[in-house]
Order: C-alpha cells, then sequence, then structure tokens
C-alpha cells in the first residue's frame, strides 16, 4: 500500500500517553510513568535511539511466543502490572496481557477528538467491538446515551470499571455478537446519531463463532448506514492487512455519497520525529 496519497490523521499524545520511538519491528512508548516496548509490525524504519536507550528506559518488553500470544519481560524491578492513566477527564486502568495489549490504543484519540466535537445531551451512540471503552467514555461524557457491545465479557467488566472510575453512570452493555445486535437494531427500528467500529481483523464472537473483516465489512456498513439518523456519524477503524482505503472506498460507496465519506490513514508521531501507521479511517456523516 502507498502511504504517500492518501491523507492522513494523526493521534495526538496527551500528558499522560506519548510514542516516544519506534523501529526495527518495536515501539517505546510511555503510558503514565511506565514506559513499554512492544513489537509493532509497522515499524519498518530505523529507531531514532538505540535498543539500549530504549532498555534503559522501559520498565517491560512484550517478547511474542506466537502470532498470537506471549509474556512480558521485567526490566525495572518492582515495576506495576497495573496502573491507572488519565485522558482529560476519564480515566483508565491498564494491565498486561497476554496478547501484548494494555487496554487502550492510544491513536484513537483522533477519534476521540471528533467524538466529542459532533456530540451532544441525548444524543445516541452505538458503539461496536468497543473494547474497554474509551470511545464510550468520550461519548457518555459529552452527554449522549451509550449502547456499547463487545463479545469478550472480560473487556465489558473493564469498560464498566473505567466507567467507574471516570465517575459516568448509566452506559447500557451489551455482551454479543456486533453485526447480529447492529442487525436486530435495525429490525427494532432503532435510529443512533454516531456509530463507532473498530473491529478486528478476525477473531471470535459471544458464542465463539469465527469472525473475519474482510468477509463481513460491506454487512458492517450497511447496517450501520440503516441505523443511522440524518446528519449521524460513522467512524470505521481497521487493522486488517486485508483491507486498504479501496475497499473502504467500495464498500462505503455503496451507501454514501462521496461528499459524505472521508478515508484517510491513522498515525501517531513519536517523539524522535518517527511516525507510525496505524491503520485505515472511514468517517461519514449521513
Amino acid at each position: 500500500m502507498t502511504h504517500e496519497k492518501i491523507p492522513r490523521e494523526y493521534g495526538r499524545p496527551w500528558s499522560d500517553y506519548e510514542l516516544l520511538d519506534a523501529g526495527e519491528g518495536k515501539k517505546l512508548e510511555r503510558w503514565g510513568t511506565i514506559i513499554t516496548i512492544r513489537p509493532e509490525i509497522q515499524a519498518n524504519c530505523k529507531s531514532g535511539w538505540s535498543y539500549s536507550q530504549w532498555q534503559d528506559m522501559a520498565h517491560w518488553e512484550f517478547e511474542e511466543q506466537s502470532s498470537s500470544q506471549g509474556r512480558w519481560l521485567n526490566i525495572k524491578p518492582h515495576a506495576p502490572e497495573q496502573w491507572l492513566i488519565c485522558y482529560e477527564n476519564l480515566s483508565f486502568g491498564l494491565k498486561l496481557t497476554k496478547f501484548k495489549h494494555v487496554g487502550l490504543f492510544p491513536e484513537q484519540q483522533a477519534n476521540w477528538r471528533f467524538i466529542k466535537e459532533r456530540l451532544g445531551a441525548g444524543q445516541k451512540v452505538l458503539n461496536l467491538f468497543a473494547y474497554t471503552g474509551a470511545a464510550s467514555l468520550v461519548a457518555r461524557e459529552a452527554g449522549a446515551e451509550v449502547v456499547h457491545v463487545d463479545s469478550v465479557k472480560q473487556l465489558i467488566t473493564w469498560a464498566n470499571e473505567n466507567k467507574e472510575r471516570s465517575n459516568l453512570s448509566d452506559i447500557k452493555w451489551v455482551h454479543e455478537d456486533a453485526l447480529k445486535f447492529a442487525r436486530r437494531e435495525l429490525k427494532r427500528g432503532n435510529q443512533y446519531d454516531g456509530i463507532i467500529m473498530d473491529p478486528p481483523a478476525w477473531g471470535l464472537g459471544a458464542k465463539g463463532e469465527k469472525w473475519k473483516l474482510e468477509n463481513n465489512l460491506a454487512a458492517l456498513i450497511e447496517t450501520a448506514h440503516g441505523l443511522m439518523n440524518p446528519g449521524a456519524f460513522l467512524i470505521l477503524n481497521t487493522y486488517s492487512p486485508q483491507i486498504e482505503t479501496a475497499d473502504l472506498a467500495a464498500s462505503a460507496g455503496q451507501f454514501f455519497s462521496a461528499k459524505q465519506l472521508e478515508i484517510r490513514q491513522l498515525w501517531m508521531p513519536a517523539k524522535t520525529g518517527k511516525e507510525l501507521y496505524c491503520g485505515n479511517l472511514l468517517r461519514a456523516i449521513k
């Protein structure tokens, strides 16, 4: 994929998060006071700082043991395995998981800004594949009514803990396959002012159903379009190597006009001046 011709949207660092450096297949990040090294397939440049400098700074490094799992190596003694960080008025619990994630996708800050600008009191938002709930919390804090859907029970528990830490209330939690729930909402005639989707490239549904994004992309966009009030927004992020911006444009173009659509790449700048590609982003206004 050529990165040059497609507009870029950048996540921005904030007081409790920054991408410090990236390169040689890894990224160095600061989460509050904790610094991690994680594998990153898109970090295919030379790093700004040496690996020994990274090791001097980091508390934890993730070591891959298979294509999907691994273990965390402790670099600094007594470093916590769970800790809290803030984003504006919101508070998120982070922890080391065997899947290399810690509970937040910081490049999504680009979408949190968009959500905050677009939403107000009484509007309705559907967050599908909602993970630990950062976008749900941003929408709820803006005054929206939020329905949060994820097929993994533990992630809903994690999101609810983040809601309580952030002193928010009244988010509707749904433990369900996202596309199935969205299709039922369509049958029920429910409509939303914002739909947020961050689907995995592959995975399992709530009942163990196998999921591949490229097989479901058009159905997701079609269902979202049907659930949108006039003037509503859709945010769709993709990390799948099987889906390029042209695929997003082709699928979305069946339901939205070119004027209603915006397709960009999501990037994160590093403190060293490096830039990290973080996937593709579709936004649409109905």
